[in-house]
């Protein structure tokens, strides 16, 4: 029990921190661009630390395998260098029991990566897809910058000149539509106001951009007449908060619900989810023998060998991913073959560890 502990520990502390480290790269990097869209205009600041919390189960699914992979090879040739392993094998340790030690928190994260990966992603990624068009849809004064044309989707654009002081008013806006007329035929609206303001109907729960002192053009495409309308107060409709949203994504999609669709995309990015834990146990059998080294070698001397098996069960994954999803590759076969091509890679390296000697 104690070596257990001892042995466990070494791996997850090596784990936690290689994870750390590439979460705070793939975090970063996602922020930034993040960040520049707010800088844009595109979406509020205010939202930022939301998006990056719920990008996070995300950035997990992919990272804790090839954290553990690295912690099992970092942890044991480490111990391997300071010859703890020769003398665990010399006091009765079998390989078999080293296996068994490493496959017991293998299971642990196996669990971590499924949870993420089956039920927080998913939810993650829609809630985010969900946030983001809801802020494209919708003139919101987070995400007005002075002085600047931004599109807010649907075919509508908006600028103002500048916010009185406590940015609760819009001084010269001007806002361009494309609207769609009852019969059918399109139409270009161009409304200019001396102030705008915000509110809310609590009844519809609709949000509405009131507008005073302004003129509003109407021209139909084609047609030489226009229509004018000069007002006091305007109101525009910005969005309904409790509008759904229809999106058939796989990657937004529960598994349940990827369960009931049954199409190679959906059952695609079923065999991508379900992958991801699977794949921290196949990289488990894989590291064990390629964490021993000789001191000439150091304790990174199988590393770069290592990652580049990582590369390439991974890349191998996505492209099974993209061939089930676009029908050229049948889905009873899927993404099990390469599974299996690494679970025998990691069966005949551990027999060949064996042969050789543990120490």
């Amino acid at each position: 029990m104690i070596i257990f502990r001892y042995l466990t520990r070494e791996i997850l502390q090596t784990m936690a921190a290689v994870a750390g480290v590439l979460l705070l790269v793939i975090m970063g990097s996602r922020f930034i661009r993040y960040f520049t869209s707010a800088a844009d205009g595109d979406i509020p600041a205010s939202i930022l630390g939301t998006l990056m919390m719920y990008h996070l189960p995300g950035f997990l699914e992919l990272i804790l395998p090839l954290a553990f992979f690295l912690g099992i090879l970092l942890a044991y040739g480490q111990l391997y260098l300071n010859s703890e392993i020769t003398v665990l094998v010399a006091c009765g340790m079998s390989p078999n029991r080293l296996l068994t030690i490493s496959l017991l928190p293998a299971v642990l994260v196996a669990v971590m990566v499924g949870v993420c990966s089956l039920w927080l992603t998913p939810n993650g990624a829609d809630h985010n897809e969900t946030l983001i068009e809801d802020q494209k849809s919708r003139i919101d004064f987070g995400a007005l910058a002075p002085g600047r044309f931004q599109d807010f989707g649907n075919g509508r654009t908006a600028y103002t000149e500048s916010f009185n002081d406590d940015q609760t008013r819009m001084q010269e806006v001007f806002i361009s539509e494309r609207q769609q007329r009852t019969d059918g035929t399109p139409s270009n609206v161009v409304t200019r106001a001396a102030e705008g303001y915000q509110t809310r109907d609590e009844e519809t729960d609709s949000r509405f951009l009131v507008l005073t002192d302004g003129l509003r053009y109407s021209v139909d495409p084609g047609n030489p007449v226009a229509e004018r309308l000069a007002f006091e107060t305007y109101a525009v409709r910005l969005s309904s908060d409790r509008a759904p949203r229809a999106d058939d994504d796989p990657e937004l999609a529960s598994t349940p619900e990827l369960l009931e669709r049954g199409t190679p995309p959906a059952m695609a990015q079923l065999q991508w989810r379900v992958s991801m834990p699977l794949m921290v146990l196949v990289l488990t059998l894989i590291a064990q023998p390629l964490s021993k080294v000789n001191p000439r070698q150091g304790r990174f001397g199988k590393l770069l060998p290592a990652i580049f098996l990582h590369i390439a069960y991974l890349s191998l994954l996505l492209t099974a991913k993209d061939a089930i999803a676009q029908g050229n590759l049948p889905v009873a076969v899927g993404m099990w073959p390469i599974h299996l091509t690494f679970l025998v890679l990691g069966l005949w390296l551990l027999r060949r560890s064996r042969r050789a000697g543990v120490n």
